[in-house]
Protein backbone atom coordinates (compact mmCIF):
# COMPACT_ATOMS: atom_id res chain seq x y z
CA UNK A 1 0.00 0.00 0.00
CA UNK A 2 1.16 3.97 -0.45
CA UNK A 3 0.65 5.31 2.65
CA UNK A 4 2.50 8.71 0.93
CA UNK A 5 0.96 12.00 1.39
CA UNK A 6 2.23 15.79 0.70
CA UNK A 7 1.88 18.57 3.41
CA UNK A 8 2.56 21.59 2.49
CA UNK A 9 4.83 20.73 -0.34
CA UNK A 10 6.61 18.55 2.61
CA UNK A 11 6.77 14.88 1.29
CA UNK A 12 5.54 12.20 4.04
CA UNK A 13 5.92 8.81 4.00
CA UNK A 14 2.49 8.47 5.73
CA UNK A 15 0.16 10.79 7.17
CA UNK A 16 1.45 9.96 10.63
CA UNK A 17 2.44 13.35 12.19
CA UNK A 18 3.84 13.19 15.95
CA UNK A 19 2.55 16.65 17.49
CA UNK A 20 4.32 18.66 19.63
CA UNK A 21 4.99 17.00 23.15
CA UNK A 22 7.11 16.16 25.60
CA UNK A 23 7.91 13.51 23.47
CA UNK A 24 9.45 15.68 20.44
CA UNK A 25 11.99 17.93 23.17
CA UNK A 26 15.14 15.84 22.05
CA UNK A 27 17.31 14.19 19.39
CA UNK A 28 17.42 11.00 21.23
CA UNK A 29 13.29 10.85 20.98
CA UNK A 30 12.92 12.59 17.43
CA UNK A 31 15.15 9.59 16.12
CA UNK A 32 12.89 6.91 18.33
CA UNK A 33 9.89 8.52 16.49
CA UNK A 34 11.28 8.11 13.28
CA UNK A 35 12.63 4.34 13.64
CA UNK A 36 9.37 3.81 14.49
CA UNK A 37 7.88 4.90 11.28
CA UNK A 38 6.39 8.22 11.74
CA UNK A 39 5.76 10.21 8.90
CA UNK A 40 7.00 13.82 9.83
CA UNK A 41 7.52 15.65 13.60
CA UNK A 42 6.44 18.73 15.19
CA UNK A 43 9.23 20.15 17.89
CA UNK A 44 7.69 20.57 21.33
CA UNK A 45 6.81 23.83 21.25
CA UNK A 46 8.94 27.12 22.04
CA UNK A 47 7.76 30.06 23.96
CA UNK A 48 8.43 33.26 24.23
CA UNK A 49 8.37 32.98 27.97
CA UNK A 50 10.62 30.20 28.02
CA UNK A 51 13.04 32.70 26.44
CA UNK A 52 12.16 36.10 28.06
CA UNK A 53 11.70 35.28 31.25
CA UNK A 54 14.62 34.40 33.65
CA UNK A 55 12.61 33.89 36.64
CA UNK A 56 8.98 33.26 37.40
CA UNK A 57 8.85 37.10 38.04
CA UNK A 58 6.92 37.58 34.81
CA UNK A 59 4.97 34.54 34.37
CA UNK A 60 1.85 35.87 36.00
CA UNK A 61 1.92 38.98 33.71
CA UNK A 62 1.27 36.57 30.55
CA UNK A 63 -1.71 34.85 31.89
CA UNK A 64 -3.62 34.70 28.70
CA UNK A 65 -1.12 33.38 26.82
CA UNK A 66 -1.01 29.68 29.54
CA UNK A 67 -4.22 28.99 28.76
CA UNK A 68 -3.06 25.34 28.75
CA UNK A 69 -0.92 22.89 30.65
CA UNK A 70 2.58 22.30 27.59
CA UNK A 71 2.85 26.05 28.33
CA UNK A 72 2.68 26.44 32.26
CA UNK A 73 4.61 22.95 32.36
CA UNK A 74 7.31 24.84 30.07
CA UNK A 75 7.88 28.01 31.53
CA UNK A 76 7.67 26.75 35.21
CA UNK A 77 10.64 24.22 33.93
CA UNK A 78 12.93 25.81 32.08
CA UNK A 79 12.76 29.63 32.87
CA UNK A 80 16.15 30.87 33.17
CA UNK A 81 17.84 28.18 30.25
CA UNK A 82 19.13 29.50 27.16
CA UNK A 83 16.03 28.50 25.55
CA UNK A 84 16.12 29.67 21.97
CA UNK A 85 19.87 28.26 21.52
CA UNK A 86 18.84 25.44 23.10
CA UNK A 87 15.91 25.06 20.50
CA UNK A 88 17.86 25.75 17.48
CA UNK A 89 20.80 23.02 18.35
CA UNK A 90 17.64 20.38 18.84
CA UNK A 91 16.68 21.76 15.06
CA UNK A 92 19.75 21.42 13.72
CA UNK A 93 20.35 17.82 15.50
CA UNK A 94 17.00 16.38 14.23
CA UNK A 95 17.80 17.56 10.88
CA UNK A 96 21.45 15.10 11.07
CA UNK A 97 19.95 12.53 12.41
CA UNK A 98 16.20 11.79 10.98
CA UNK A 99 15.16 11.89 6.77
CA UNK A 100 11.59 12.48 7.76
CA UNK A 101 10.36 16.78 8.20
CA UNK A 102 10.99 18.29 11.20
CA UNK A 103 8.39 20.96 11.88
CA UNK A 104 9.36 23.37 14.48
CA UNK A 105 6.57 25.32 16.90
CA UNK A 106 6.38 28.81 18.28
CA UNK A 107 4.01 30.92 20.54
CA UNK A 108 4.28 34.06 21.07
CA UNK A 109 2.71 37.34 22.31
CA UNK A 110 5.12 39.86 21.07
CA UNK A 111 4.93 40.46 17.30
CA UNK A 112 8.56 41.39 16.72
CA UNK A 113 9.51 37.63 18.18
CA UNK A 114 7.15 35.70 16.10
CA UNK A 115 9.31 37.39 13.30
CA UNK A 116 12.57 37.04 15.35
CA UNK A 117 11.78 33.45 16.39
CA UNK A 118 10.54 32.69 12.87
CA UNK A 119 13.72 33.96 10.66
CA UNK A 120 16.11 31.94 12.78
CA UNK A 121 13.93 28.79 13.09
CA UNK A 122 14.39 28.74 8.85
CA UNK A 123 17.82 29.60 9.16
CA UNK A 124 18.17 26.54 11.60
CA UNK A 125 17.14 24.04 8.90
CA UNK A 126 13.49 23.48 9.94
CA UNK A 127 11.43 22.30 7.17
CA UNK A 128 8.07 24.13 8.67
CA UNK A 129 6.74 25.80 11.29
CA UNK A 130 3.85 25.71 13.36
CA UNK A 131 2.55 28.77 14.55
CA UNK A 132 1.08 27.57 18.14
CA UNK A 133 -1.69 30.79 18.38
CA UNK A 134 -3.43 31.33 21.25
CA UNK A 135 -4.67 34.18 22.33
CA UNK A 136 -7.75 33.69 25.32
CA UNK A 137 -10.32 36.70 25.53
CA UNK A 138 -10.25 37.21 29.27
CA UNK A 139 -10.81 41.22 28.43
CA UNK A 140 -14.52 41.57 27.81
CA UNK A 141 -13.60 44.37 25.89
CA UNK A 142 -11.71 42.93 23.60
CA UNK A 143 -13.72 42.60 20.63
CA UNK A 144 -13.86 39.16 18.65
CA UNK A 145 -12.31 40.86 15.45
CA UNK A 146 -9.93 42.27 17.25
CA UNK A 147 -8.75 38.46 18.19
CA UNK A 148 -9.32 37.43 14.42
CA UNK A 149 -7.15 40.25 12.89
CA UNK A 150 -4.11 39.72 14.93
CA UNK A 151 -4.28 36.20 14.08
CA UNK A 152 -4.19 37.21 10.36
CA UNK A 153 -1.26 39.85 11.43
CA UNK A 154 1.22 37.14 12.56
CA UNK A 155 0.72 35.21 9.91
CA UNK A 156 1.51 37.98 7.26
CA UNK A 157 4.32 39.33 9.05
CA UNK A 158 5.65 35.99 9.37
CA UNK A 159 4.85 34.62 5.70
CA UNK A 160 6.45 38.03 4.65
CA UNK A 161 10.19 37.06 6.03
CA UNK A 162 10.57 33.69 5.69
CA UNK A 163 9.82 30.93 2.95
CA UNK A 164 9.45 28.16 5.54
CA UNK A 165 5.95 26.54 5.00
CA UNK A 166 3.35 27.92 7.88
CA UNK A 167 0.75 25.61 9.82
CA UNK A 168 -1.52 27.50 12.44
CA UNK A 169 -2.51 25.78 14.91
CA UNK A 170 -6.29 26.69 15.57
CA UNK A 171 -8.92 26.75 18.43
CA UNK A 172 -12.31 25.95 17.71
CA UNK A 173 -13.80 29.19 19.82
CA UNK A 174 -13.91 31.13 16.61
CA UNK A 175 -18.03 32.46 15.98
CA UNK A 176 -17.19 31.37 12.33
CA UNK A 177 -14.71 29.27 11.95
CA UNK A 178 -14.81 29.07 8.10
CA UNK A 179 -14.28 32.49 7.66
CA UNK A 180 -11.86 32.77 10.17
CA UNK A 181 -9.95 29.64 8.87
CA UNK A 182 -10.36 31.55 5.09
CA UNK A 183 -8.57 34.36 5.95
CA UNK A 184 -5.65 32.54 7.91
CA UNK A 185 -4.80 30.80 4.44
CA UNK A 186 -4.79 33.61 2.66
CA UNK A 187 -3.37 35.16 5.02
CA UNK A 188 0.05 33.17 4.23
CA UNK A 189 -1.45 29.57 5.80
CA UNK A 190 -0.12 26.41 3.81
CA UNK A 191 -1.94 24.48 6.59
CA UNK A 192 -4.32 24.73 9.65
CA UNK A 193 -4.07 22.09 12.09
CA UNK A 194 -7.36 21.42 13.98
CA UNK A 195 -7.59 21.72 16.92
CA UNK A 196 -5.45 23.26 19.84
CA UNK A 197 -6.27 21.36 22.90
CA UNK A 198 -5.96 23.62 25.65
CA UNK A 199 -5.98 23.39 29.79
CA UNK A 200 -8.68 22.30 31.14
CA UNK A 201 -9.44 23.55 34.37
CA UNK A 202 -11.13 21.54 37.15
CA UNK A 203 -11.80 22.01 40.88
CA UNK A 204 -11.29 19.55 43.86
CA UNK A 205 -14.48 19.62 45.68
CA UNK A 206 -12.19 18.24 49.03
CA UNK A 207 -9.32 20.26 48.67
CA UNK A 208 -10.98 23.41 47.90
CA UNK A 209 -8.39 24.23 44.93
CA UNK A 210 -7.66 24.31 41.40
CA UNK A 211 -6.31 21.02 39.70
CA UNK A 212 -6.05 19.72 36.37
CA UNK A 213 -7.77 17.23 34.81
CA UNK A 214 -7.75 14.85 31.65
CA UNK A 215 -4.41 15.97 30.63
CA UNK A 216 -4.47 13.53 27.72
CA UNK A 217 -6.94 13.41 25.30
CA UNK A 218 -9.51 10.57 25.09
CA UNK A 219 -10.90 9.32 21.83
CA UNK A 220 -14.71 10.86 21.97
CA UNK A 221 -12.94 13.81 21.41
CA UNK A 222 -12.29 13.77 17.98
CA UNK A 223 -15.82 14.46 16.95
CA UNK A 224 -14.91 18.31 16.69
CA UNK A 225 -11.92 17.85 14.47
CA UNK A 226 -13.84 15.18 12.44
CA UNK A 227 -16.66 17.70 11.81
CA UNK A 228 -14.30 20.75 10.95
CA UNK A 229 -12.04 19.18 8.75
CA UNK A 230 -15.48 17.74 6.84
CA UNK A 231 -16.63 20.74 6.50
CA UNK A 232 -12.99 22.90 5.44
CA UNK A 233 -11.57 20.30 3.12
CA UNK A 234 -14.09 21.25 0.39
CA UNK A 235 -13.60 24.94 0.95
CA UNK A 236 -9.93 25.64 1.46
CA UNK A 237 -6.64 25.27 -1.06
CA UNK A 238 -4.47 24.63 2.30
CA UNK A 239 -3.81 21.20 3.95
CA UNK A 240 -6.15 19.90 6.92
CA UNK A 241 -4.07 18.93 9.81
CA UNK A 242 -6.59 16.43 12.11
CA UNK A 243 -5.76 16.83 16.30
CA UNK A 244 -7.05 15.53 19.57
CA UNK A 245 -8.84 12.59 20.09
CA UNK A 246 -6.87 9.70 17.46
CA UNK A 247 -6.32 7.51 19.32
CA UNK A 248 -5.52 4.60 16.77
CA UNK A 249 -5.84 3.78 13.44
CA UNK A 250 -9.75 3.92 13.03
CA UNK A 251 -9.54 7.75 13.88
CA UNK A 252 -6.80 8.59 11.15
CA UNK A 253 -9.18 6.27 8.31
CA UNK A 254 -12.03 8.97 9.67
CA UNK A 255 -10.21 11.90 9.55
CA UNK A 256 -8.71 10.69 6.39
CA UNK A 257 -12.06 10.03 5.02
CA UNK A 258 -13.30 13.63 5.74
CA UNK A 259 -10.27 15.03 3.56
CA UNK A 260 -7.72 15.37 6.27
CA UNK A 261 -4.02 15.75 4.93
CA UNK A 262 -2.22 14.39 7.98
CA UNK A 263 -2.74 13.79 11.55
CA UNK A 264 -0.86 14.43 14.95
CA UNK A 265 -0.87 11.88 17.40
CA UNK A 266 0.48 12.14 21.12
CA UNK A 267 -2.17 10.84 23.67
CA UNK A 268 -1.89 7.34 22.24
CA UNK A 269 1.94 7.12 22.49
CA UNK A 270 1.90 8.26 26.14
CA UNK A 271 -0.54 5.35 26.72
CA UNK A 272 0.84 2.73 24.36
CA UNK A 273 4.62 3.71 24.04
CA UNK A 274 6.52 5.37 20.66
CA UNK A 275 6.66 1.73 19.36
CA UNK A 276 2.79 2.05 18.86
CA UNK A 277 3.30 4.00 15.46
CA UNK A 278 4.34 0.73 13.58
CA UNK A 279 1.00 -1.46 14.66
CA UNK A 280 -0.97 1.63 13.75
CA UNK A 281 0.72 1.54 10.58
CA UNK A 282 -0.02 -2.09 9.89
CA UNK A 283 -3.54 -1.80 10.95
CA UNK A 284 -3.89 1.35 8.14
CA UNK A 285 -2.39 -0.87 5.93
CA UNK A 286 -4.47 -4.24 6.42
CA UNK A 287 -7.81 -1.50 6.40
CA UNK A 288 -7.00 -0.36 3.17
CA UNK A 289 -5.88 -3.73 1.67
CA UNK A 290 -9.52 -5.65 2.67
CA UNK A 291 -11.09 -2.22 0.91
CA UNK A 292 -9.01 -2.16 -2.12
CA UNK A 293 -7.33 1.01 -1.93
CA UNK A 294 -4.14 1.21 -3.01
CA UNK A 295 -3.08 4.76 -1.71
CA UNK A 296 -4.47 7.57 0.33
CA UNK A 297 -5.58 9.42 -2.10
CA UNK A 298 -7.58 6.62 -3.34
CA UNK A 299 -10.12 7.14 -0.40
CA UNK A 300 -9.10 10.88 1.14
CA UNK A 301 -12.20 12.85 1.09
CA UNK A 302 -14.07 10.18 -0.05
CA UNK A 303 -17.14 10.25 2.42
CA UNK A 304 -17.80 14.28 1.10
CA UNK A 305 -18.55 13.01 -2.24
CA UNK A 306 -21.93 11.63 -0.86
CA UNK A 307 -24.45 14.74 -0.33
CA UNK A 308 -26.20 13.33 2.41
CA UNK A 309 -22.99 13.99 4.56
CA UNK A 310 -22.50 17.30 3.59
CA UNK A 311 -25.58 17.53 5.40
CA UNK A 312 -24.39 15.54 8.01
CA UNK A 313 -21.50 17.89 8.74
CA UNK A 314 -23.34 20.64 9.22
CA UNK A 315 -26.03 19.23 11.74
CA UNK A 316 -25.81 20.33 15.51
CA UNK A 317 -29.39 19.38 16.81
CA UNK A 318 -30.10 15.60 17.53
CA UNK A 319 -32.89 15.01 15.14
CA UNK A 320 -34.64 11.41 15.32
CA UNK A 321 -34.37 9.57 11.65
CA UNK A 322 -36.66 7.29 10.81
CA UNK A 323 -36.44 4.29 8.48
CA UNK A 324 -36.60 7.25 5.33
CA UNK A 325 -34.03 9.13 5.93
CA UNK A 326 -31.49 7.24 7.03
CA UNK A 327 -27.82 8.08 5.40
CA UNK A 328 -27.30 5.33 2.81
CA UNK A 329 -23.40 3.96 2.64
CA UNK A 330 -21.70 5.56 -0.34
CA UNK A 331 -20.65 3.61 -3.13
CA UNK A 332 -17.16 3.54 -4.42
Amino acid sequence: MNLETTLMGLKLKNPIIIGSSSLTDSVANVKRITDAGAGAVVLKSLYEEQIMVETNQNVGKTEMYQSYPEAMEYVHTFAGEEGMNDYLELIKGCKKKVDIPVIASINCFSLNNWINFSKEIEEAGADGLELNISIFPEDEKLESATIENEYYKIVKSIREIVKLPIAVKMNSYFTNIKLVAKKIEESGASALVLFNRYYRPDIDIDYLHMITRDTLSGPGEITQSLRWVGLLSEKLKCDLVASTGIHGSPGIIKQLLAGATAVQICSILYENGVDYIAEIISELNAWMYRKGFKSIDDFRGLINKDPHNSLSWERIHFMKKTSGNIIKPIQY
